[in-house]
């Protein structure tokens, strides 16, 4: 059995906050990998403002180096677009892995909008990262409503393979203030040269 945390987001580009989730959740977690699920498109985010999948996809395996993180492109492999879809089809394909689903604080606060929310939360644990001003807001949120008989003591983190669903935990660790959204707003052709120095690498590789 292998311990799999999953990480899904637009990657919009990839940056140093999540890797540094992930990296907490893997000794937190005790997980051997955790995958990060570059989505094709995500219905709550603006599409123009989106980069090409394929830059996305460079921008997170740039930073995934050296750790134990595999950026995949399984959600455009499997044709889902919603993670409750996908949840599913992983669960049907490696029937010898635990997966834990990993979100920041500020995606709890819009899980309710995400299609079959529920049906997520009964599929797999769900393990809450504290983001900079989202802790509060957090535990606040609507979904929370219906889930808040679900929460596990952080303490117990490691046991979550033995956890029956629904069951969340809350992680805190120090907050990084890193985002996606600052970093376009820095740097509007990020995309541009993400996917040049893959090429570049892949070119000398041959």
């Amino acid at each position: 059995m292998r311990r799999i945390g999953l990480l899904g987001g637009s990657f919009n580009p990839a940056h140093g906050g999540h890797r540094a989730i992930s990296l907490f959740a893997l000794r937190a977690l005790k997980l051997d990998e955790v995958w990060w699920l570059v989505s094709p498109g995500n219905p709550l985010k603006d599409a123009a403002s989106m980069a090409r999948f394929a830059e996305r996809l460079a921008s997170a395996r740039r930073r995934a180096r050296g750790a134990a993180i595999r950026p995949t492109a399984i959600e455009a492999k499997l044709g889902t677009r919603y993670t409750v879809d996908t949840l599913k089809a992983l669960k049907k394909r490696y029937k010898h892995h635990k997966f834990i689903w990993l979100m920041g604080g500020d995606n709890l606060l819009q899980f309710d909008r995400w299609r079959a929310w529920r049906e997520i939360a009964r599929t797999v644990p769900i393990a809450v990262i504290a983001r900079p001003g989202y802790s509060h807001a957090a535990r606040a949120a609507s979904a929370m409503g219906w889930l808040r008989r679900s929460v596990r003591p952080a303490g117990q983190a490691v046991k979550w393979t033995e956890w029956s669903t629904p069951a969340l935990v809350f992680l805190r660790f120090v907050p990084d203030p890193r985002s996606a959204t600052s970093i376009r707003q820095a740097d509007p052709y990020w995309h541009r040269r993400a996917l040049s120095r893959v090429t570049h690498l892949r070119r000398h590789a041959l």
